[in-house]
């Protein structure tokens, strides 16, 4: 069932119900990892991902983070290192050569690669010769790509030039998502991020003219200084520039965990009721410039394979964004980057002296990590199918579970039924299905089926609205 956007969303119960939750990228959440995770459990999950992926083609994805930044962007809650040394790059694709031949020897690498990423960080920090050597070290490690597979690549339009497109095209990148955030001058002084509508243009135009048909932009509300009008003017100046995806975040402050964002002046953030007015206009907007909402912060024109993904219930969501492509194995290069298997997640260390000490000594520099239950196993499926599609199915979890999904889960269904009174969660024979008022509360609900979230500490994580 897709977000119908013709139906009007009740923001005024939103507002109600807005908490902290997970935003379930993955389940369990990256909280719950551990260093209990052995070097040596990896190393069995590898083994079992290759005997799984003869019986059922298992694919791969793959995840390169390229950490390096030139100056902090103070809203920004990813895992990055400032420099503007060109040594350091150098160093690093080194060390990613090295990780390559260490993952090369424990997993069957010949295995059919549908995705990959490049995240930082800022990838496009690097010049065109350094893309080229990491997508060519990527490549020879791993030589069987799929034809359709997703290539992409996130790009800082202030570092982006032809060349480095070349070195991305040739290299078979298909997709770009350029970081945009706002394009009001006082919230990008406020956040430290200054880039012009004209600078973005170019940008773009880089990617167009290289052949480039499915670009992506990101932005977030719930900034310092934003209000409903700058935001409405800065989608006027997004849409303008055609984009064929939006990924619309909601700011997360969490100053207790990224330092960068105490340089923000608490005091200019807009209020929830302002980020919720900001959240009901941006959606009113876009619905009426032909983009569809997916999920909880994508919109996508009817065009794009998102939507129909969507419409066809088919549509998953990783660490990377939606995709269109079924379950494939994650595998995580470089810093801080995190691998998904059907039954673990392992991430990389944060430390890049830790992160070289690791691969010098011979083996992946894995800092923490989880081993997943059957019963992990089995919550997860539908966590990510209520985020994925915004719907539960029951005829396909009792295929796939052998259980019936109403008595396995009498409890969570029990909590659930507040929402279904009130008529933002249809439940009939055939499964649980959101309205779309209810799909903005898509993690309050998946969060019901959470057995972790009682004892994780809920500061961890930002607020649902």
């Amino acid at each position: 069932m897709k977000v119908d956007s013709s139906t009007a969303i009740d923001f005024a119960f939103l507002a109600r119900y807005s908490t902290q939750a997970p935003r379930y990228t993955s389940y369990p959440t990256a909280v719950e990892f551990t260093q209990d995770f052995s070097y040596e459990d990896l190393k069995q999950a590898f083994q079992r991902s290759d005997q799984r992926a003869k019986v059922d083609s298992t694919p791969l994805s793959l995840y390169v983070h390229l950490p390096f930044c030139r100056s902090a962007c103070y809203f920004c809650g990813c895992n990055v290192i400032y420099t503007s040394k060109e040594d350091k790059k150098d160093r690093y694709i080194a060390y990613l050569q090295k990780e390559l031949a260490i993952i090369s020897s424990l997993l069957d690498t010949t295995r059919e690669v549908v995705q990959l990423h490049f995240g930082g960080g800022t990838p496009s920090f690097f010049d065109e010769k350094q893309l080229a050597r990491v997508i060519e070290l990527v490549r020879k490690s791993f030589p069987n790509f799929a034809s359709n597979a997703e290539v992409s690549c996130e790009i800082d339009p202030r570092y982006f030039t032809p060349k480095q497109m070349q070195a991305l095209r040739a290299g078979g990148f298909n997709r770009l998502s350029f970081g945009v955030q706002d394009f009001d001058e006082a919230v990008q002084e406020a956040v430290h991020r200054f880039q012009s509508v004209e600078l973005v243009q170019r940008a773009v135009t880089i990617a167009r003219n290289a052949g480039i048909s499915s670009i992506n932009f990101d932005l977030i509300y719930g900034l310092p200084n934003q209000s409903v009008k700058s935001f409405m003017q800065t989608l006027e100046k997004v849409v303008s520039l055609d984009p064929d995806r939006l990924a619309i975040f909601n700011y997360a402050h969490i100053p207790w965990m990224k330092k960068t964002m105490r340089k923000i002046d608490e005091n200019a953030l807009p209020s929830p009721e302002s980020k919720l007015e900001i959240l009901q206009s941006t959606i009113d907007f876009l619905t009426q410039k032909g983009f569809m909402m997916i999920g909880m912060d994508h919109f996508a024109k009817k065009s794009d394979e998102l939507y129909h993904a969507l419409e066809s219930h088919s549509l998953r969501r990783n660490f990377q964004g939606y995709t269109t492509r079924g379950f494939s194995q994650t595998i995580g290069i470089g810093l801080t980057s995190i691998g998904e298997g059907y039954d673990y997640y392992a991430q990389n260390t944060k430390d890049l002296a830790e992160y070289e000490k690791a691969i010098d000594e011979g083996r992946l520099p894995l800092e923490r990590g989880i081993s997943l239950s059957q019963e992990d196993i089995l919550r997860k499926s539908v966590i990510m199918e209520l985020m994925n599609n915004l719907c539960i199915e029951f005829a396909p979890f009792a295929q796939q579970w052998g259980r019936d999904f109403r008595a396995y889960f009498a409890k969570e269904l029990a909590r659930l039924q507040e929402y279904i009174e009130l008529g933002i969660l249809i439940h009939n024979e055939k499964g649980l299905y959101t309205t779309p008022t209810g799909a903005m509360l898509i993690r309050n609900i998946a969060m019901v089926f959470d057995t972790y979230l009682e004892k994780s500490h809920k500061r961890a994580f930002s607020k649902t609205i």
